[in-house]
């Protein structure tokens, strides 16, 4: 009856470790301004997609991208984090988890600039953009074409 209460237990600590893992790679760390409205609806989109999100209000966006270690190139209005990737921009959420299926390696994914028809940047006018995969010596290549 030990035994088979002791194998129980370690399963259990198995799956409940494997299920908070999993868990946290699903939670997108956002830092954004404060007053950027564009930002909010991106987060709208993550979560609809099934995402969770912490967002964070901070004052430079600018320190957090060095911080996470997303080269300037690729700068958008806010940066992210899920899970060892870093997200830069209006990516969609589809790309981060075709991401975080594939696992590749690299910085993560960004989509520089906010190109309208963009998540969060949706409005009366589209233009075709890319989300790319950054590398760590900031070479890249195209992940999605939108």
């Amino acid at each position: 009856m030990i035994k088979q209460t002791s194998i129980f237990v370690a399963m259990l600590i198995l799956l409940l470790g494997n299920a908070q893992a999993s868990g946290l790679a699903d939670t997108v760390e956002v830092y954004k301004s404060p007053h950027c409205g564009c930002c909010n609806k991106w987060i709208e989109h993550l979560q609809q997609a099934g995402f969770a999100v912490r967002a964070h209000d901070v004052a430079n966006v600018t320190t957090e991208r060095h911080r996470l270690g997303m080269p300037n190139q690729f700068a958008a209005c806010h940066s992210a984090k899920i899970g060892s990737y870093v997200i830069e921009g209006h990516v969609p959420a589809a790309d981060i988890w075709r991401l975080l299926k594939e696992r590749p390696q690299a910085i993560g994914l960004a989509v520089p600039s906010m190109p309208p028809g963009s998540p969060g940047m949706e409005g009366a006018y589209a233009v075709p953009y890319d989300t790319l995969l950054v590398q760590g010596d900031a070479s890249y290549r195209v992940y999605a074409k939108h």
